[in-house]
């Protein structure tokens, strides 16, 4: 897959001008206070997920609307546990994908943290199943989630998804087991855009690790992504050709590299040079946004799968650091002594 981007150099300058709505700060006041309206409602069952060194369980909590929404929460086994809260990690889904099956995504528990692996409400059926209904309609669409009720940000249904998602982190910073003031937020793709529109407005993100994000600079990335999702955008607008102006607007209140301006937590972003969903220009332009400190991983010979399990070790040994999070105990290899005849 070749290179359709701009240079690395180029990258590491790319800072488009991307105004802010004047009202984003009211808007997202006043969409979080009517979530707000609704109490979490979050219960917890346990589950058999056929493991035995991560605690699995059903997790429901009222989101946009009160709508619920559905997550796993993983953490390690009681017996590997210490006394002390867990630090946290809450995990969003890439586009069209869901928490899972029980037994998936059980690295952070692992690791030792709290995992909360969380639905997107509507999507779940194109990789991994989703639990999570969207009970609100849409004006006509392009098939998928980016043009639904793109003509107005209250509509929008973005809205709704980064509504859950702030939910979400309440959830798991509420949890009787968990420290809720060393709680990170995470995803890759539409996950990472998530991630980044969460830390820009919710209180207590102690963390932001955006993997190859989706949602942002909508602008450059309609213009130039040679595929879905973005083309669902493209679509729509080749159809509704006086729609432009309003669709952009709607978009700029939900963009991450705008969103991220306001964003203080620590961040680790990883951007794959060679990516067809998520050009690497729409990646540094929230990368240089971002209002935190920052760092970025660049891996040059991968397309949207970025660094993968490679940029999972990166996170790992980045949030134990940041979080002062200890290692595991490495045990001193057995000596086997043989006696000679």
């Amino acid at each position: 897959m070749p290179h359709t981007d701009l240079p690395l150099e180029e990258l590491r300058r790319y800072t488009p001008h991307l105004p802010a709505p004047e009202d984003l700060q009211d808007f997202w006041d006043a969409t979080l206070t009517e979530a707000g309206q609704w109490p979490l409602d979050a219960s917890w069952t346990p589950v058999d997920s056929g493991l035995v060194t991560v605690e699995t369980f059903d997790v429901s909590f009222a989101g946009a609307g009160g709508s619920p929404v559905r997550a796993w929460l993983h953490l390690p086994a009681r017996a590997l546990r210490g006394d002390g809260r867990l630090p946290g990690v809450v995990q969003f889904q890439g586009y069209n994908g869901g928490r899972g099956l029980p037994h998936e995504h059980v690295f952070w528990a692992s690791a030792g943290f709290a995992h909360l692996v969380v639905d997107t409400r509507g999507q779940g059926s194109g990789w991994t199943v989703g639990d999570t209904g969207d009970p609100v309609g849409s004006a006509a669409a392009q098939p998928g989630f980016l043009t639904r009720g793109v003509l107005s940000p209250h509509e929008y249904y973005y809205r709704r998804v980064y509504t859950d998602a702030v939910r979400a982190l309440d959830v798991l910073r509420g949890h009787p087991e968990v420290d809720g003031d060393r709680v990170a937020v995470t995803g890759t793709s539409q996950g990472g855009g998530i991630a980044l529109a969460v830390s820009a407005f919710a209180p207590g993100v102690r963390a932001v690790m955006p993997d190859v994000p989706f949602l942002c600079d909508f602008p450059r990335a309609t213009r130039i992504a040679p595929g879905d999702p973005y083309g669902e955008i493209v679509r729509y607008l080749k159809a509704h050709r006086d729609h432009g102006d309003r669709v952009f607007a709607t978009l700029s209140y939900f963009d991450a590299a705008v969103l991220a301006r306001r964003a203080s937590a620590p961040a680790l972003f990883s951007v794959a040079l060679m990516d067809q969903i998520c050009p690497p220009s729409t990646v540094f332009a929230a990368y240089h946004a971002y209002g935190g400190p920052k760092e970025i991983r660049v891996y040059p010979y991968n397309d949207h799968e970025g660094g993968e399990v490679h940029q999972q070790r990166e996170q790992l040994t980045w949030l134990r650091d940041l979080l002062r999070v200890p290692g595991p105990v490495v045990a001193e290899p057995a000596t086997t002594h043989s006696k000679g005849n």
